[in-house]
């Protein structure tokens, strides 16, 4: 049987999976690889839910890769993912560690397990324009209609949508033709949480990031001089707090806007892993209430029967 190559670790966002990552990872006398989308960036930590002192177990500094890597206002995209998330692996595979990948973007998570060849996509200009001034639902219906369906879960601004659809329309004439790196086999961990506790839980860290001072985090980004669109394209918490702190919507509307927009984004994660199942992958789903002791020796015990 083919060994493993790495652990993932998956789940909607607010299912504890940085915690029980961490903890695995110190088991394993290893390292944690993020496979979050929006994380890479610095100063983005109360709205992109770092949450580093998950990191420290046990009194121990667990490793990680792909967190804190450049600067807000940029772009940073799949492409340059796949290949830092590949260099990351073969930095902790050098040392005899079995790499931890832990994170909710599915996109980013399919494209490291299948090292799928992608590209370096530029702008269309004529594309963009002809697509400004559209609707975010209108977007998605353009989206929909296309054979290659972008990832649901980064399409929550009509920067994005238009993002996707630029792509598409660049894959149609530049289809790849081969993988850039060899599939990874992995043992998948799902984290399982019913809708109901996940909606709990996202409403309950939404409140308790308010009160950690993600506004003032999302002031300090604008008073750096990061436009205002650049942080509304990274969406969810960095697009509707901008909008309050643009006056484009009060306090209360924003709050009720984000929390709506935050539920819809863990129902989209969901879809995707859903449909890498579908698409072959195999994911062992585990309670997430489990405390990370037992998921942690739970995962262990798969890894020696998959070994024996």
């Amino acid at each position: 049987m083919e060994p493993y190559q790495l652990i993932t670790i998956l789940g909607p966002t607010a299912s504890g999976k940085t915690a029980f990552a961490a903890m695995l990872a110190d088991r394993l006398h290893s390292e944690v690889i993020s496979g979050d989308s929006r994380q890479v960036y610095r100063r983005m930590d109360i709205g992109t839910g770092k949450d580093l002192a998950d990191y420290q177990v046990n009194g121990r500094a667990t490793p990680y890769h792909l967190i804190d890597i450049c600067e807000p206002g940029t772009q940073y995209n799949v492409f340059e993912y796949q290949h830092d998330f590949f260099r990351a692996c073969e930095q902790i595979r050098a040392t005899g560690a079995l790499p931890v990948l832990c994170g909710g973007s599915g996109l980013y998570i399919e494209a490291a397990l299948n090292g799928y060849r992608l590209w370096d996509v530029p702008q269309n200009p004529a594309l963009r324009d002809a697509l400004k001034g559209k609707s975010l639902p209108e977007l998605e219906e353009i989206l929909a209609a296309r054979k290659r369906l972008h990832n649901k879960t980064d399409v929550d601004t009509p920067q994005r949508a238009i993002r996707a659809i630029e792509i598409m329309e660049y894959l149609a004439q530049h289809a790849p033709v081969r993988n850039e790196y060899a599939p990874l086999h992995s043992l998948i961990i799902g984290m399982d949480i019913s809708r109901e506790l996940r909606r709990e839980r996202i409403s309950r860290r939404l409140y308790a990031r308010l009160e950690e001072g993600m506004i003032d985090e999302v002031r300090r980004l604008l008073d750096s001089d990061i436009p205002p669109a650049s942080l509304i394209g990274y969406g969810l918490e960095y697009k509707y707090v901008t909008l309050y702190l643009t006056d484009k919507l009060d306090f209360d509307g924003m709050v009720k806007q984000l929390e709506t927009a935050i539920h819809r984004f863990a129902k989209r994660q969901m879809t995707w892993f859903r449909g890498m199942e579908r698409r072959g992958f195999t994911i062992c789903w585990m309670d997430a209430t489990l405390p990370d002791e037992e998921k942690t020796a739970r995962t262990l015990n798969l890894l020696h029967t998959h070994k024996n």
